[in-house]
């Protein structure tokens, strides 16, 4: 199992929410297994997203995604800070 975790900051977390939500259908054609949300305390807007894949292949392909860059911007996403992790 790989996670992909991407931080990053968000203009509106609601406004992001929706646009994350919406594109859950198309994660999952793209691998995700599963997913987790985590929001900072200090900064509501400051957002992670744990991402679980079955191979870091799939994983990268994911996240250098023109789908995934698209959804991105569309809610108000700012950069990611980007690491892969395997569970041991």
């Amino acid at each position: 199992m790989i996670t992909l975790f991407m931080r990053y900051p968000v203009a509106d977390y609601a406004a992001w929410r929706k646009v994350h939500d919406e594109f859950v259908p198309n994660q999952q054609a793209m691998g995700v297994v599963a997913h987790t949300i985590y929001r900072g305390v200090a900064n509501p807007d400051d957002v992670t997203v744990a991402l679980d894949f079955d191979r870091l292949e799939t994983a990268q392909v994911f996240l250098v995604s023109e789908e995934v860059k698209m959804a991105m911007q569309k809610g108000g996403a700012g950069a990611p800070n980007v690491w892969f992790t395997s569970r041991s």
